[in-house]
C-alpha cells in the first residue's frame, strides 16, 4: 500500500485500539493459510501462492481476475497479498477511480521496476464499474507486466471486461461460501484476539440462525455477529441468545423441522412448487426463505433459472418477468423486494410449463462433448476480408431477405449434424405456435429426420 498521511494515521490507531475497526475487518485473514473457503484456488503453485511469492523460477506471477459474489473473499485474498508480497501494492476502486488514476501508478510502477528494481500489484476493486476506455488503460501495464493485476468483481467477466484484458489475466472463479465455511468463520471470531476474545458465547441454535442470516456471506456474517454481541454484553449476558439475535437483526427465526430442513430444501421446494403450478405452496415457500432471512438476490437468480428451465417459450414473457423481478429487488431491497418477488412467483408459478429448451440445450451440448462438430460450411462462412473469396467464403450462400417468405432452403450445420434436430416443442401455451413455426421452418429447409 502507499496510504497518505490520513490513512496512516487511521491504520494506527486501529493497531492501538482493534474495536475501532468492524469485525469484519479485524478478522481478515493475514495468510492465505488463514483463508475460509477456496480452497480451489489455494492449492500448491496456484496463480495467488505465487502472487504471494510461494513460488520460484523463470515464471512471474500472472494478473488475475476474481469473479464471485459479495462476500465471498475478493477483497480480502488481495488483502492478504498485499501484506505478503515484497512488492509494491497499490489500491484503487472503479467507484471512484479513473483513467487518470490508474495511469498515474503505472507511471509510478514503472518507476519503481527500473528505478529500483520493484515490482507492482495492482488491486482493482470493482472492475465491471470501469468503461471499456478505461479497461483499455490498463492493457499495456498489463501486457508488458509493469503491473500485476489483481481485479474483482461480482458481475459476469465474459459480459463486463473486455477481451483483451480477458486473455492477458488468468480467470478465478471464487464459490459461495458453504455454512461450514461460516460457521468456522464465526467461531474463529469469538475466540480470536483480534474478535471477540470469548467475551460472548454462542449458542448452537442462535448459531443456526445466523448461519441462515448470512447466506454465503462472510461479511454479512460477521456484521450480524458483532451487532449481536455487543447487543448481550450491554444486557449484562455472556451468551448470545436466539431472541437477542432476532432483535439486533430485526428477522424472526423460521422454525426447522428435525430432520433438517434448510434453506436449500426449501429453495427446492419453491422451485418444484411452481414447476408443479402451485401458485399457493409456492408463496408459502417464498415466505419461508424472507423470514429466514434468504438473500433476496439468491431467490431472485432461482426464479430467473426457473423461467428458463421449466416455462421456457410456453410463456414468453416469462423471463423478462423474473429478470425484471432480480433487478428491482437489486435495487428496492427489503421490505418492499417481498411484493416484487411475489409477483414473479405468481407469474411463473400459474405460467404454462415446457422444459424443451432445457432439453435442446442439453442434446446440443452433448453432441459438441461427444466432439460432434466439424468445419462450418464453406458458403457460411465470413467473406468480408480481403482474400477470402479466393478461399471460397460464401460463395452460395442465399440471402433470405431477397426470398419471398424469407427462408432460403440452404445447410446451416456441420456436415456431420446437418439432419439433427435439438428443439422438440410443446404444444403447451404459447409454444404451440412456435411448433408450427418450427415445423415449417425445417420443412422448407428440405431438412430431413435424423
Amino acid at each position: 500500500m502507499e496510504p497518505d498521511l490520513f490513512t496512516a494515521a487511521a491504520e494506527e490507531r486501529q493497531e492501538k485500539e482493534p474495536s475501532s475497526s468492524p469485525l469484519a475487518v479485524r478478522m481478515r485473514p493475514r495468510t492465505l493459510d488463514e483463508v475460509v473457503g477456496q480452497q480451489h484456488l489455494l492449492k500448491p503453485g496456484s496463480p495467488l501462492r505465487r502472487l504471494v511469492g510461494e513460488a520460484s523460477g523463470p515464471a512471474g506471477p500472472s494478473s488475475v481476475l476474481l469473479w464471485g459474489p459479495p462476500g465471498t473473499g475478493k477483497t480480502t485474498l488481495a488483502y492478504v497479498v498485499s501484506k505478503a508480497t515484497d512488492a509494491r501494492f497499490v489500491e484503487l476502486s472503479a467507484i471512484t477511480a479513473g483513467v487518470k488514476e490508474v495511469r498515474a501508478v503505472i507511471d509510478g510502477a514503472r518507476r519503481a521496476s527500473g528505478g529500483y528494481g520493484k515490482e507492482t500489484v495492482l488491486f482493482l476493486d470493482e472492475i465491471h464499474r470501469f468503461s471499456k476506455a478505461q479497461q483499455d488503460s490498463l492493457l499495456p501495464a498489463v501486457e508488458n507486466r509493469w503491473v500485476t493485476l489483481i481485479a474483482a468483481t461480482t458481475e459476469n467477466p465474459y459480459f463486463s471486461v473486455i477481451s483483451p484484458l480477458l486473455s492477458r489475466s488468468l480467470l478465478l472463479t471464487l464459490e459461495p461460501l458453504t455454512d461450514d465455511d461460516i460457521r468456522a468463520l464465526i467461531r474463529r471470531a469469538l475466540t480470536d484476539e483480534r474478535g471477540l476474545k470469548d467475551a460472548v458465547t454462542l449458542p448452537e441454535e442462535t448459531e443456526s440462525h445466523l448461519l441462515r442470516i448470512a447466506g454465503g456471506d462472510a461479511r454479512r456474517a460477521l456484521t450480524a455477529l458483532e451487532a449481536a454481541a455487543g447487543a448481550a454484553l450491554d444486557k449484562g449476558e455472556a451468551e448470545i441468545g436466539l431472541t437477542t439475535l432476532e432483535e439486533t437483526v430485526d428477522r424472526a427465526a423460521v422454525k426447522y423441522d428435525r430432520d433438517g430442513d434448510q434453506h436449500y430444501d426449501v429453495a427446492s421446494a419453491l422451485i418444484k412448487s411452481i414447476r408443479g403450478s402451485d401458485v399457493d405452496a409456492a408463496l408459502h415457500y417464498l415466505a419461508r426463505m424472507i423470514e429466514a432471512g434468504e438473500d433476496p438476490r439468491f431467490i431472485a437468480r432461482r426464479l430467473m433459472i426457473s423461467a428458463s428451465e421449466d416455462i421456457g417459450l410456453a410463456d414468453p414473457t416469462a423471463l423478462p418477468t423474473a429478470v425484471a423481478a432480480a433487478q428491482a429487488v437489486a435495487m428496492i431491497g427489503f421490505p418492499e423486494a417481498a411484493l416484487t418477488l411475489s409477483h414473479a412467483t405468481i407469474a411463473l408459478a400459474l405460467a404454462p410449463k415446457s422444459n424443451a429448451a432445457t432439453t435442446a440445450i442439453g442434446a446440443a451440448l452433448e453432441d459438441v462433448r461427444k466432439g460432434h462438430a466439424g468445419p462450418v460450411p464453406a458458403h457460411l462462412r465470413d467473406s468480408h476480408y480481403k482474400g477470402a473469396t479466393k478461399l471460397g467464403h460464401g460463395q452460395g450462400y442465399v440471402y433470405p431477405h431477397d426470398l419471398p417468405e424469407g427462408i432460403a432452403a440452404q445447410q446451416y450445420a456441420p456436415d456431420e449434424l446437418k439432419n439433427r434436430e435439438y428443439y422438440e416443442p410443446t404444444r403447451h401455451g404459447a409454444e404451440a405456435r412456435y411448433a408450427d413455426a418450427v415445423e415449417w421452418t425445417r420443412k422448407n429447409l428440405g431438412r430431413k429426420r435424423s
